[in-house]
């Protein structure tokens, strides 16, 4: 979820935290420390308040920053993309990273045991093969010791057990993960340098000024590299998106989830939305985005600058939700006027928790000249019923 513009499904993080502290202890070492504080009980005010909020704009200073921020709850790292071959295969990626505290910095006894962790580290790996009309996806979830699961800054990484994204040394990145007969292997190359969305990476989700986040992205990142499918290894070049965002806040308690959009267009710009959808079917005064132009340059859309219509519906086999499946998106100051459609329905994750998160095509104008892309798309909190799985 920004992914997430804001910690992800927050009516199921206390759910999700207890989730990924069993999966953390059940190697029967030391085990995680216990949050001093259940974040679903009464004490949770006081919990949360132990921790850094993003309550204004922030100096941000890199490489620093790339790395993690254990004085927030919340954070992630999320790898999305498009590739494909040179006979015309496409695939579509996601890998994510996130961290979650599981106590406050600093309030768990300093201990000997290289298993002592106060960070909670879980990852998605989904894959889109679009000729085979597939779609695959993992979790997997760790401690923040031992070396299995963790991120530093310089050199950049952030990684759980096998999966990973690093610094190659070269001003780029590998990305790796594989599970099965399914592996990607991409060299990335950041021909943009970093986005701050928002007021300098602040990125408001509600009323109160500390239920924000520091969102931060590199939104052109040219891939190379490999996908292996059924034993069958394809060289593949394509664009990817990253998002990477912290945070010690949720949405509000009359929101219910949020639709967010990534593209890639072919005149060298890129644009970033998402909408926080309402109980009462409204979309939230703090829905917004940003509209990367092809020299780097940012323009902050606000949610009165844009428009999503949804154009069709699709309704997942697995769980029963009813999703949208194809958009018409208008900025009309820009002039822009941008059809999406999935490069195949069903792209739904079904994993601890259920939301649709997958690969989409891009056309239409801007400034009445014709263009075309592709994108990621998220929408979350349209599977009810997964509130029910925990």
């Amino acid at each position: 979820m920004s992914r997430r513009p804001s910690a992800p499904f927050p009516r199921l993080l206390p759910l999700l935290l207890a989730l990924a502290f069993s999966a953390a202890c059940s190697s029967g070492a030391d085990p995680v420390p216990t949050p001093r504080a259940d974040p679903a009980g009464p004490d949770a005010e006081a919990f949360l308040s132990a921790f850094e909020r993003v309550d204004g704009p922030q100096p941000l200073a890199f490489p620093q920053d790339d790395g993690p921020h254990p004085g927030y709850l919340t954070e992630w790292w999320y790898y999305t993309g498009n590739l494909e071959t040179d006979t015309g295969l496409r695939f579509g990626f996601q890998l994510t990273f996130f961290r979650r505290a599981a106590a406050p910095p600093g309030s768990v006894p300093e201990r000997p045991s290289d298993w002592a962790a106060e960070q909670i580290y879980f990852a998605h790996f989904a894959l889109t093969d679009v000729a085979g009309d597939g779609f695959y996806s993992w979790e997997r979830f760790s401690r923040g010791a031992a070396g299995l699961a963790g991120a530093q800054a310089d050199p950049y990484r952030v990684w759980l057990e096998d999966w990973s994204v690093a610094s190659n040394g070269d001003g780029g990145y590998r990305l790796i993960a594989a599970q099965g007969d399914i592996r990607i292997d991409l060299d990335l190359d950041d021909l943009k340098g970093r986005t701050l969305h928002g007021e300098s990476g602040y990125s408001r989700k509600g009323s109160d000024p500390g239920n924000a986040s520091i969102y931060i992205s590199q939104t052109r990142l040219e891939a190379a590299g490999s996908v292996v499918v059924d034993g069958a290894e394809h060289a593949v070049t394509g664009l990817a998106w990253m998002d990477h965002e912290y945070s010690t806040s949720a949405l509000g308690p009359d929101e219910v989830g949020w639709d967010w959009f990534s593209m890639h267009l072919d005149d060298g710009s890129e644009l970033m939305l998402f909408q926080l959808r309402r109980a009462d079917g409204g979309i939230s005064p703090y829905s917004s985005g940003s509209l990367i132009e092809p020299d780097g340059s940012v323009r902050h859309l606000s949610v009165e600058d844009f428009s999503i219509a949804v154009e069709r519906f699709w309704t997942s086999p697995h769980s029963g939700a009813e999703y949208p499946a194809g958009w018409t998106i208008e900025i009309p100051a820009f002039e822009i006027r941008l059809e999406l459609e999935p490069v195949i329905a069903d792209q739904e994750l079904q994993l601890s928790f259920v939301y649709w998160e997958g690969a989409t095509m891009v056309s239409g104008s801007r400034g009445g000249l014709p263009v075309s892309g592709s994108g990621y798309v998220e929408l979350t909190g349209y599977a009810h019923s997964m509130q029910g799985e925990f």
